[in-house]
Order: structure tokens, then sequence, then C-alpha cells
């Protein structure tokens, strides 16, 4: 018989020396389940993917209605497709009005990609300006624009072009020039410790953009899709960007991406060059379905509210003299614990406990709690009553 772990490590391309190594045998709702029947408390949602939790039955029968009905038939603009149509038409309807025009694509770093040619062929400038610690995808385009040399050393040159910020500093706003294309930012700092906008810096940064010429791209492919408890994050600010980036979290667990901007920009694509931006599979029709249920079972229901106060009851559970610091905002949250080692112990011990918590890229002092929308009060209080006990053996 077939050693499935074995052949994981043999011909699975791996992305880390040390996996989490849970053989999945189901999912459903608020937990995971392996092959041994175990169940593990999902406070990750595939790193804030799975915003309706596992198999909604929603999302899950839009995938099989589509399947159905046809899948891949055309690559992207070029047929009339429902599911395609319908999801862009909804989004560009929750958007203010300078965010009309959907490009779907398959994943948020080929949205960055997308984003960042775009600012250059509307302002026919070359120059980006990116924050430190900041993380916007993995191919080299986008990992030009993410300030962490621990991760883009290995495989430079990368493209050429781009000045770094610090988040939240306002005298760095100096850097942003008439030479600069697009400033593009994480609404919530991700990777570096889910660090919010302080004294206006969002509102200042558009400011800035307007008085140069520069377009403003804000990254919501974690911090969107409800999880704040807004649609995007960037509505709890006094700040509008000319291009929005989104993914994980739109597909309800299904692979999609895509950056939105005014009819007028998006219009600079189709012609000189034609094809100036082009995907094969970006917007399947299945996917497409997907997002599309995801999209509106957020939006009629009440799960963007509750996200605001499941995050007051996630804080008001986790008091201990060891978290230092619990950072973001609505259901994207994480610990900050004394050091990484501490970090390191509660996310492993709190998985042998049957609770799945996860890390945070650069930050390694940072526990990530990005549970399902949909989770429980009564799920929220058997994980935050696990991750308690947990931190109480590590620091005992």
């Amino acid at each position: 018989m077939t050693n499935l772990r074995e052949d994981f490590f043999k011909h699975q391309a791996q992305t880390s020396p040390h996996p989490l190594i849970i053989e999945v045998a189901s999912a459903k709702g608020s937990y995971v389940y392996d092959v041994q029947g175990k169940a593990y408390l999902d406070f990750i949602a595939g790193v804030s993917a799975n915003s309706l939790g596992h198999n909604h039955p929603k999302v899950s029968q839009a995938i099989k209605d589509q399947v159905d009905a046809y899948s891949h038939v055309m690559v992207y603009g070029e047929f009339v497709q429902q599911p395609q149509t319908e999801l862009c038409k909804l989004l560009a309807d929750l958007l203010p009005e300078n965010l009309n025009t959907v490009y779907l694509v398959n994943s948020g770093t080929e949205a960055t990609e997308g984003a960042l040619k775009l600012a250059k062929r509307v302002t026919k400038r070359f120059e980006i300006v990116a924050a430190k610690h900041a993380y916007h995808g993995n191919t080299q385009g986008s990992m030009s624009v993410c300030g962490t040399e621990i991760q883009n050393r290995a495989f430079r040159p990368l493209i050429p072009g781009t000045k770094f910020i610090t988040y939240n500093d306002i005298e760095d706003l100096s850097k942003i020039t008439t030479e600069t294309a697009a400033v593009i930012l994480e609404t919530i700092q991700g990777g570096a410790g889910f660090i919010v906008s302080q004294n206006g810096y969002l509102e200042k940064v558009r400011k800035k953009c307007d008085e140069v010429g520069a377009l403003l791209i804000l990254d919501e492919i974690q911090s969107g899709v409800g999880r704040t408890g807004k649609f995007f994050g960037f509505e709890h600010y006094n700040c509008i960007p000319d291009i929005v980036i989104t993914g994980k979290g739109l597909g309800g667990g299904m692979p999609i991406g895509a950056f939105i901007s005014s009819y007028e920009n998006m219009s600079l694509l189709k012609e000189n060059p034609k094809l100036g931006h082009v995907t094969t599979f970006g917007g399947h029709p299945v996917i497409a379905a997907a997002a599309l249920a995801t999209v509106k079972e957020i939006t009629e229901t009440n799960l963007m509210k509750e996200a605001l106060r499941k995050e007051q009851l996630i804080k008001d559970c986790l008091q201990h003299p060891a978290i230092k610091e619990i950072r973001g905002k609505g259901l994207m949250l994480a610990l900050i614990m004394e050091n990484a080692d501490v970090a390191a112990d509660v996310v492993l011990k709190c998985m042998d406990d049957g609770l799945l918590l996860f890390f945070l890229l650069f930050e390694k002092r940072a526990v990530r709690i990005s549970p399902p929308l949909t989770i429980s009060d009564e799920e929220i209080r058997i994980g935050c009553a696990k991750i308690l006990k947990v931190i109480d053996k590590v620091t005992a």
C-alpha cells in the first residue's frame, strides 16, 4: 500500500523544512479531520482563504452546478460567461465609483502583477514605492515590492525601480515623488505582524499620491472580503485607492485573485499593445461561481458586523500576561508573544491539542488567528481556552 506521507515528502515540492504534516481526510465547518479521525478546530481558515469555513453548502452547490453546466471554455475576456460577469458586477457594486472594472486572475500574487503593470501603463512611469516588511506574493514582480531581504536575496536580480518606506512613518512619504508610478501598500500589513494604519497614515499616503500624480494600490488579499468587519479594509479609513488587489477569501476556499480599477484605467490593457494583460484560467467559471456564492453570503448576512464582535470576544477571552499585544482588526488577529520560541511552542502544542494556529512570515513572535467568518462563539471560546491552557504550560 502506498504511504501517502512518504510520497508527500518524496514527490511533492516542499515550502519549508518542517511542514505541519496533518494527513487530511475531510473538513466541515470550522473543523479539519485527519485520517485517524482526530478533529482540529481551525483558527487558520487556509490562511484567511476559507471565508465561510469548509464545505459551505452554498459554495459547494455553486461549484457543482457550474461543473454540470460548463468548465473552462476560453481564455479570459473573450467569451461572455455568466459567473465571471456577475462576480465582476457584484464587486463593482460593492466598491467606490472609481473602482468599477474587475480583472479576474488565479491568485493574489497574479493580481499584484497585474496592478503593477497597470500602474506603469497609466502613469508612463516605472518607479514603485513599497513598504519594508511588505508581502504581496511570491512571483518575481511581487517579490520586487516585498521589502524583506531574507526572502529576496536568493532570487536576485529582481525587477528594478522599487523604493521602500516604513509603514506608518509620515516622514518617509517624502520618497514619493513625481517619478513614482504607484505606491503599493497592504491596508493591514500581514507578514510584518498585522500592523494597522495609525494617525491617519493611509489618508496621508493618499494625499501625497494625489500631489505627485502617483497611483495608490492597496493590497486587500488578506484583509478583504469581510475579514475586518468591512468588505475591504480600506473602508475603515478615509482612503480610496486607485487600484485594489484581492484574493484569498474571495473564492471561499477556491483559487482566485483580482485587481480592480476604473474603466478608463483598465481599458489601457486592451491595446498598444493588445493583450496587455492576459490569462488562460483567470476567472475560471467554476471558481467564479464559488466566489460569487461567497461574496453574496458575506454581504447578504451579518457576518461582517459579527467579525468585529467576534474580535472583541477573542480579545476578552485571551487575557494572559504572556500575550504582550493582540494586533489586527476583525478576524485578522495576531497574538504577540515574548519571543519566537514561545510563539512556535504555542502553535505546535495547540495543534497537538486539536487547534490549528499558524505563524506570520516576518514577525516571528506572532501567532496567527484568522478563523472562518462563520466560526461560532462557542468554537471561539473552546479555541481560546486551548490557547490559554497551552500558554500556561509553555511559560510555566
